[in-house]
């Protein structure tokens, strides 16, 4: 019996226990093996319970996998809002406080290494994915962080810290919450997006000088495009 088995081996007294206790062997059996390889067998037995206790609260393969991936997410989601919220509450040095929350913004990518593989194995396996579910993800996880993240960077904006650009220039159609959730997108991109990519999303963490140095750069770039009277 693995450590995984002996772990839920007592959660058969209550629905909801049992429950949980599939939901998290379909998170480190997707992690380990992708969709591909990963059979509703596998993660019975990873619960230490049934196969049919594990299709009576998910039918199949695909229903353990949307929930697996838009629980974790979820949870990646609000934590990164947490983030946000924490380091841009108070900006007094705009670049070094935008450093802080660089950092601060990839550390999900060590407090839930299982949704991360599993993200990984997205991206070898995503044309046999069940149709929607990449989108469903991509509302639940990245978009939603980008616009808690773009909501406290327009109120930066609104301080005078940064400038995402002239309305007056930009016609009618220029849209304020957009043009923030814009320069969110760019900051993701310009300050973790080296790191993730690098790390293989944390699979192969990197050194603290060479993160450092990604992230400065990073934030450094997004100041100099987004700096109140900057020619764009």
């Amino acid at each position: 019996m693995t450590i995984q088995q002996t772990a839920f081996a007592h959660v058969r007294t209550g629905s909801a226990e049992e429950r949980r206790a599939v939901v998290r062997a379909a998170r480190v059996v997707f992690a380990r093996e992708g969709w591909v390889h990963a059979q509703v067998a596998d993660v019975a037995a990873e619960s230490g319970l049934d196969q049919d206790t594990v299709t009576h609260y998910f039918q199949d393969k695909e229903r353990l996998l949307l929930t697996v991936l838009l629980e974790g997410a979820a949870s990646v989601a609000a934590a990164l809002t947490v983030v946000a919220e924490d380091h841009l509450a108070e900006v007094t040095d705009l670049e070094r406080d935008l450093v802080v929350l660089g950092h601060a913004w990839l550390t999900p990518l060590a407090a839930f290494p299982e949704h991360f593989a599993i993200v990984r194995h997205l991206g070898a396996e995503v044309t046999g994915w069940p149709a929607g579910v990449v989108e469903m993800w991509r509302t639940a996880g990245p978009r939603q962080a980008t616009r808690e993240l773009a909501r406290r960077l327009g109120r930066l904006a609104e301080r005078g810290l940064l400038d995402f650009g002239d309305p007056g220039e930009q016609g009618s159609g220029y849209d304020p919450d957009q043009a923030a959730e814009r320069a969110a997108e760019r900051f993701i991109q310009l300050v973790a997006g080296g790191v993730v990519q690098r790390s293989f999303h944390g699979a192969l963490p990197l050194a603290d000088y060479e993160t450092d140095a990604l992230v400065t750069a990073g934030v450094a770039d997004f100041v100099r495009l987004y700096r109140p009277g900057t020619d764009r």
